[in-house]
């Protein structure tokens, strides 16, 4: 692991309801080091997204200091900000928010559109990025004609195609079966260790917080326990195992049925 990418301290964001106020993160301290792979859990209203949305960029904290990468975030325009969740940050979601009738190539090619500098080679990077998350050859399908599964790797390869320092990962795996969940961890367990990239998710399901080093309890807009997790769950070998039980069952029909 490297330099610190996250330093949090003493963050707090409050949001008005009519007459009500509501405390969505107290006095938060917290540091993450490049690199890592970082589970964030906590129920519903306990803070975890409010958080996620101010890691990203996407909202301000009410008090407190965010640091991203060395540089102080609090204080800087909508443009700039703009301009660092295109270059440093890649961002997945539960539902995919994928283009419906854009084929999976132009995609992931999004980002790069937006960019202030024209990229010659956005098409090749697209293509690169789909073939890391093993969809080279569904570039030219939509959405309708790609599963779930599929799509979300759509997903991660448009979080990838800027060659983010850190991509932000909210329920990545809510809208997905069990097999395909490990399988879309095995690929951010990937990117996390081969390519470096640090990694942080939110996941209210416990077992897939297992495949992070590090989990972040949250509760009441505060951090209740920060803990490393010492051998994550390794999904390459899960997806391994699963593989090798289906080999054996569609043997034993393939048998049975012979025996008959």
């Amino acid at each position: 692991m490297s330099k610190n990418i996250i330093e949090v301290e003493h963050l707090t964001r409050t949001f008005s309801i009519g007459d009500m106020t509501v405390r969505a993160l107290r006095d938060v301290t917290l540091e993450v080091a490049g690199g890592d792979f970082v589970a964030i859990m906590g129920a519903s209203g306990s803070g975890k997204s409010t958080l996620m949305n101010i890691l990203g960029c996407l909202d301000r904290p009410t008090s407190g200091i965010y640091r991203l990468d060395g540089v102080e975030v609090n204080g800087l325009g909508r443009d700039q900000l703009a301009e660092i969740r295109n270059r440093k940050l890649g961002f997945v979601f539960q539902q995919f928010n994928l283009l419906p009738r854009t084929s999976a190539l132009e995609n992931v090619q999004l980002p790069l559109l937006y960019r202030d500098d024209a990229v010659p080679d956005a098409r090749e990077r697209a293509m690169q990025a789909l073939a890391a998350v093993g969809l080279a050859d569904r570039a030219d399908h939509t959405p309708n004609q790609l599963s779930g599964g599929q799509q979300q790797r759509v997903a991660i390869a448009r979080a990838l195609v800027n060659d983010p320092q850190m991509v932000l990962a909210d329920e990545p795996t809510g809208a997905l079966d069990s097999r395909t969940s490990v399988e879309i961890m095995g690929i951010l367990q990937r990117l996390n260790r081969e390519r470096g990239i640090t990694t942080v998710m939110v996941t209210h399901e416990p077992d897939i917080a297992e495949y992070a080093n590090r989990q972040l309890y949250f509760r009441d807009g505060q951090i209740l326990r920060d803990e490393k997790v010492a051998r994550p769950r390794e999904a390459r070998r899960e997806i391994a195992l699963w593989d090798q039980r289906a080999d054996r069952t569609a043997d034993a029909l393939s048998s049975a049925t012979g025996l008959r």
